[in-house]
């Protein structure tokens, strides 16, 4: 079992920096890709931004400039910092990751319950 706890989420200002984290605990054996969904209201989940084991990254062309994506191998955990935030931003942002628990278990893709990222004057 894998669970990813997220924590950073608020309410900003456009023009306004966040910074989500997400730190995957349980029987890992090793984690593959993390990242970034959001849902925006009324709107499909789309991806922000992911992060492979050695450091290559993938962005939404929405946030490319303006999001930064990173992760600490050593804590399992991901990072999102937001700079330069507008509304359109705002949406629950999603941690994802593939994970491989212990005793060979092929990766597996798991999921975070969400924080609400509001951007808003």
């Amino acid at each position: 079992q894998v669970q990813l706890v997220e924590s950073g989420g608020g309410l900003v200002q456009p023009g306004g920096s966040l910074r989500l984290s997400c730190a995957a605990s349980g029987s890992i054996a090793s984690i593959n890709v993390m990242g970034w969904y959001r849902q925006a209201p009324g709107k499909q989940r789309e991806l922000a931004a992911t992060i492979i084991s050695s450091g290559g990254t993938n962005y939404a062309n929405s946030v490319k400039g303006r999001f930064t994506i990173s992760r600490d191998n050593a804590r399992n955990t991901v990072y999102l910092q937001m700079n330069s935030l507008k509304p359109e931003d705002t949406a629950v942002y999603y941690c994802y990751s593939t994970a491989r628990e212990t005793w060979g278990n092929p990766y597996t893709p798991y999921w975070g319950q969400g924080t609400q990222v509001t951007v808003s004057s």
